[in-house]
C-alpha cells in the first residue's frame, strides 16, 4: 500500500505544492503587511541619470558651443596604433 502511496503523491505533487504555496505567500504577504503597517510615502527623489543630465547640462551653460577642435588637433588624444605601424607620419 505504501509503495501507491508514493508513487500517487509523486505524480500529483506538482498539482498540490503550487497551490499551497500560493495561499502560503498571500496569507504571508498580508500578515506582514498588517505588522508592518503603511509604509511612509517615500520623498520625489530624482533618478541617477536625472541627476547627470543636470549635471552635464550645468557643465555645458559656461562653454561656447560654437567652438570646436580640428580633427588635426584631435588626432594627438586618439589612441596610438600598436607601435605606430599604421601612422607613418610619427615613424
Amino acid at each position: 500500500m505504501w509503495p501507491v502511496l508514493w508513487a500517487a503523491l509523486r505524480t500529483y505533487a506538482p498539482y498540490v505544492t503550487f497551490p499551497v504555496a500560493f495561499v502560503v505567500g498571500v496569507v504571508g504577504y498580508h500578515v506582514e503587511r498588517g505588522l508592518r503597517g503603511r509604509a511612509p510615502p517615500a520623498e520625489e527623489e530624482r533618478s541617477i541619470s536625472e541627476r547627470r543630465e543636470e549635471r552635464r547640462l550645468q557643465e555645458l551653460a559656461g562653454r561656447d558651443l560654437t567652438e570646436v577642435v580640428s580633427l588635426k588637433d584631435r588626432l594627438e588624444f586618439a589612441p596610438r596604433a600598436a607601435l605606430d605601424r599604421n601612422r607613418p607620419e610619427k615613424s
